[in-house]
């Protein structure tokens, strides 16, 4: 009974995903994912910390 259940309840999903996709204004996810990954990476680089330097000039 749980095998139906669970495969009842994944091809509702997947039918009602579809329907919203197709009738609306839904956003890219991978489009707005790798948005905020970039935001992310900029913000990291601007506010990183130096790196410490050793007496001789190299990094530790």
């Amino acid at each position: 009974m749980g095998f139906v259940r669970s495969t009842f309840s994944f091809l509702t999903g997947t039918v009602v995903g579809v329907y919203v996709a197709q009738n609306y204004n839904v956003p890219n996810i991978d489009k707005l994912a790798k948005t905020f990954l970039l935001i992310g990476k900029h913000l990291e680089e601007t506010y990183r910390k130096p790196k410490k330097r050793d007496s001789d000039g190299s990094e530790i």
